[in-house]
């Protein structure tokens, strides 16, 4: 935290007004208060030195959105601090601090079609470097069975491993939507018999931490790592899914292209998707576009 008694009383406010509107599950809740207090930092930072919470007004969010920009933060990453930022002016009652549509904002929509591929396949030298073993087990669940960050950290491995399936109850899970992932690989037991034996019964929450501790944690040491980006892994095992099933690489893994395949093979690329899409917990086949072309 900043000394600086301006920030500490944005960032004092900001984390009341957090306290007083629980919306949302705890993980979003914990994103938003994160996002809170950096834009409070950031805006002591760019000379706003005498702000409270219900001060803010455009000047505010036109500093914070160019900010981002010039710094070359993803559209991706820019679009959910803009939704931290609307729920901000939205209780502080400022709402017309901020445009109703992010394109006032000169923010691009995002285009799914010919987006470049983020998959990428876990790096063991970096991942050597994390000193937490619990952190270094979610990365491997991650990039075994395609799991999101908050379901490789939640996880129970007890509970889910079903011997050829693993079991993900919806309280770990987006949306609530429990799932079940096969476990057909030997690299996918050797993971598994690891998170055994380091988590017994528990989670990969450590007895002495909570979630958002634990997150905090996962977040910094893969930082340091060298580990970014890592929903990658997840595209990554949609791509592999994906290949396994068709018998042909993924359009953005340099596979053809859905235009180009003929009714037989489109029909069956139709019954691939969907079976991807429910391994990874969307249920609708249209989703694995935004991971496999």
């Amino acid at each position: 935290m900043n000394s600086n008694p301006n920030s500490h009383y944005l960032a004092h406010e900001l984390r009341e007004m957090c306290k007083r509107n629980r919306d949302g599950s705890k993980a979003t809740q914990a994103d938003r208060r994160n996002n809170l207090l950096l834009f409070a930092r950031q805006l002591l930072e760019g000379g706003f030195r005498h702000m409270c919470a219900h001060s803010i007004q455009e000047k505010h969010v036109a500093y914070l959105v160019g900010r981002w920009k010039t710094e070359g933060i993803a559209t991706g990453t820019i679009k959910n601090r803009t939704t931290y930022l609307r729920w901000w002016v939205n209780h502080a009652g400022k709402a017309g601090a901020i445009p109703s549509e992010n394109a006032a904002l000169g923010i691009p929509m995002r285009q799914i079609a010919g987006r470049p591929n983020k998959a990428q396949v876990l790096d063991p030298a970096k991942l050597a470097k994390v000193k937490d073993p619990y952190v270094r087990a979610s990365v491997r669940l991650q990039a075994a069975f395609g799991l999101r960050r908050e379901e490789s950290i939640k996880i129970i491995i007890a509970i889910a491993d079903r011997g050829n399936v693993l079991y993900l109850k919806g309280s770990w899970c987006k949306g609530g939507r429990e799932r079940l992932i096969p476990i057909e690989t030997p690299e996918q037991r050797e993971v598994l018999n690891d998170v055994h034996s380091l988590a017994g019964r528990g989670s990969l929450i450590p007895p002495h931490r909570t979630y958002v501790q634990q997150r905090r944690i996962y977040d910094a040491q893969t930082r340091a790592a060298g580990l970014t980006n890592l929903h990658g892994l997840r595209h990554q095992y949609a791509q592999a899914r994906l290949e396994k099933f068709t018998g042909k690489p993924a359009p953005k893994a340099g596979g053809p292209d859905r235009k180009s395949l003929t009714p037989e093979e489109r029909k069956a690329d139709d019954a691939a998707r969907l079976r991807v899409s429910k391994e990874l917990g969307h249920n609708r086949p249209d989703i694995v576009m935004t991971y496999c072309g």
